[in-house]
């Protein structure tokens, strides 16, 4: 891989994990789809989430988010959860068969209406959801049936990989923005000419604005709030919901979150997250540091 203009070199660490998972990668394409999927999940399951501390983590947020839960269901979901994250991986590097099972996705929900009147009349539209099931299905799906669907990623920790993972999704559908000024920038323009944006929301954000989840302290974005506000934008809450036989997916569009201030609509898509979560505790990704505290002094946003 070519270094970049003004970057330092990738490190021997950078490219001693991206080859481990390209070579895991290579290895899983030799499997038929149907067994792709759900041996990547048992390989996260247990071998990866064991050695890098994954299941600890989840067990963490587990405590801490709904200490009242049983063991015996925080101990099965120490281990779900990385199943699903590896099937999720399996999916996302498998560009054609998982294309097709956007293909075939259902799209239902209250909010299917609003989004369907929305897009007639040219008004933009801001889907957001969280890091639950496979949250890909709907940015491609909706690509596949017409729409011009941008999505926002954060750029990973490790550059090599990165670059392997931001190839695959851009292969799935496009345009995709970088969170970045400039790409913030692209991503405005792009709601403003009346399409649709897909959003996450449910990660730490240090300069976010305290809001609840779980019942705790969770600093989250309040951007997509802004952007619906300022661009006369639907806000919808979008769910991609695993199917039990772990390989389709069904999409739900919630009703759309009524306009009134960043700080409402934004807890109210918090709340939202969390009742899904509750319904389908596996799908969602408990290795977040969620709740984390922001530095003393740290401003909001």
């Amino acid at each position: 891989m070519a270094k970049a203009a003004g970057n330092p070199p990738l490190t021997l660490r950078e490219r001693l994990e991206d080859a481990l998972i390209g070579g895991a990668l290579g290895l899983l394409r030799l499997l038929p789809y149907r067994w792709r999927v759900p041996f990547a999940g048992w390989l996260v399951q247990s071998i990866a989430a064991p050695l890098i501390g994954m299941r600890k983590r989840v067990r963490a947020n587990l405590d801490l988010a709904m200490p009242e839960l049983p063991e015996a269901e925080k101990t099965r979901l120490a281990r779900q959860v990385p199943d699903n994250l590896g099937r999720f991986m399996a999916e996302i590097f498998s560009p054609a068969e998982f294309t097709e099972i956007c293909r075939a996705t259902p799209f239902e929900g209250p909010g299917l209406a609003a989004f369907e009147q929305a897009r007639a009349r040219g008004q933009g539209v801001i889907a957001v959801s969280g890091h639950f099931a496979n949250y890909d299905v709907f940015r491609v799906g909706m690509s596949l049936r017409g729409y011009s669907v941008g999505g926002l990623y954060r750029p990973m920790n490790n550059r090599a990989f990165h670059q392997r993972y931001l190839n695959a999704i851009e292969t799935l559908a496009t345009p995709l923005y970088e969170r970045s000024r400039r790409g913030m920038a692209q991503m405005v323009k792009h709601l403003r000419n009346g399409n649709v944006l897909a959003m996450l929301t449910d990660q730490h954000m240090r300069k976010g604005e305290e809001l609840h989840f779980f019942g705790l302290p969770a600093y989250t974005a309040v951007s997509a709030a802004q952007l619906a506000l300022k661009y006369d934008a639907l806000l919808i809450p979008i769910y991609v919901i695993r199917q039990p036989d772990g390989l389709s997916f069904r999409v739900e569009l919630e009703a759309p979150i009524p306009h009134s201030d960043e700080i409402t609509m934004t807890q109210a898509l918090n709340d939202s997250l969390e009742a899904r979560v509750r319904t389908h505790m596996e799908q969602w990704l408990w290795t977040h540091r969620r709740w984390k505290k922001p530095p003393k002094g740290a401003g909001h946003a």
